[in-house]
């Protein structure tokens, strides 16, 4: 406990940890569970420090940070960061445990505390790369992105073919109309952000675009809705995978397909589908959620379900898990997991 650790600004590529494989659906360990959500995203900084040094050696191509001139330039860096370079966990830890530690501030992390810190965490980084994305495609500068400033490739022929194939011009028309709320023709950064990120969000239109692409992957008579076979086939099993990683009662296929057939036709559509979007095709903003969950897990050295700070830094290689040396014989087990 305490240790410092290097930290090699982006020269590192970072662990992908939680999501390994969705076949792996024997294990129901919370790493386990990570595994069935299907999609790879970059392993997260539980720290915003850390994603903060990471930025700023984005922006000046700096590839290690006591090599980084610009250091200065970020609030509390050098507070925490030592010779070398190296990162002060335990100050670091016993800094941010209060900001965790506030809905009370009692003395414990509970899983709720610890969700709503990593969505936080999640949502400044869908904003950051937003950001990035109009600096770079906002050819006139008025902070709005159009069709064609974003997707020039497409011709207004192609345009016009409006062919809906993923990825084709007119499934790439369909989804910026959908996220363009005030239908102006360009997007404001918000809408932009719907744009880039449409499973992270809330806006009912675009998770209906988002299912409307899901349902076609497992509808087999074609007819845009699911059926109770179709349902158990594909999209419970997807639930249920997720579902499963505890002790709770898990709804059965029945159970679940009635709770969400709302108007009883025995067909799910879109609008039904929506409480289970998550599950179906997870963001960010899910994988943040499980995540929180993994660390309270594996972090509860007394099983009482909430962390205190001696059990943070106990187990402080699962908060920093992105700068742990390899090569450090005391964490292997812990790289040897992953």
């Amino acid at each position: 406990m305490g240790k410092a650790v290097v930290y090699p600004l982006l020269a590192t590529v970072f662990i992908i940890f939680m999501f390994l494989s969705p076949k792996n659906q024997g294990d129901h360990s919370r790493l386990g569970l990570s595994r069935r959500l299907g999609y790879k995203f970059p392993a997260p900084n539980f720290d915003p420090l850390l994603t903060r040094l990471e930025r700023a050696a984005e922006e000046r191509g700096s590839s290690n940070a006591e090599e980084d001139s610009h250091i200065e330039d970020i609030p509390d860096a050098h507070e925490y960061l030592g010779d070398e370079g190296k990162l002060n966990i335990t100050l670091r830890l016993m800094f941010l445990f209060p900001g965790l530690d506030n809905a009370p501030n009692d003395g414990f992390v509970t899983p709720l505390e610890m969700e709503a810190w990593n969505i936080n965490q999640a949502m400044d980084r869908l904003s950051y790369r937003t950001h990035k994305e109009i600096e770079l495609k906002d050819k006139n500068g008025d902070g709005d992105i159009t069709f064609e400033e974003y997707l020039p490739q497409f011709s207004e022929e192609d345009i016009e073919k409006n062919e809906m194939g993923h990825g084709e011009a007119g499934w790439w028309k369909q989804r910026f109309m959908t996220a363009d709320v005030d239908g102006n023709g360009s997007l404001s950064f918000d809408e932009f952000n719907t744009f880039l990120h449409p499973e992270d969000s809330n806006d009912g239109a675009m998770q209906r675009w988002v299912l409307t692409g899901k349902i076609k992957e497992m509808d087999g008579d074609e007819d845009g809705k699911l059926n109770y076979e179709e349902f158990s086939r594909h999209a419970y099993k997807i639930y249920r995978e997720f579902e499963a990683s505890g002790d709770d009662y898990v709804s059965t296929s029945d159970d679940k397909f009635s709770g969400l057939d709302l108007n009883n036709d025995k067909l799910l559509d879109e609008e039904e589908l929506i409480p289970i979007l998550h599950f179906l095709h997870p963001g960010e903003l899910s994988y943040a959620r499980y995540y929180s969950g993994y660390l309270i897990h594996e972090a509860d050295d007394d099983g009482d379900g909430r962390l205190t700070l001696d059990e943070m830094m106990n187990n402080e290689y699962l908060f920093y898990s992105t700068i742990y040396d390899d090569s450090d014989e005391d964490y292997d087990h812990f790289h040897d997991e992953l």
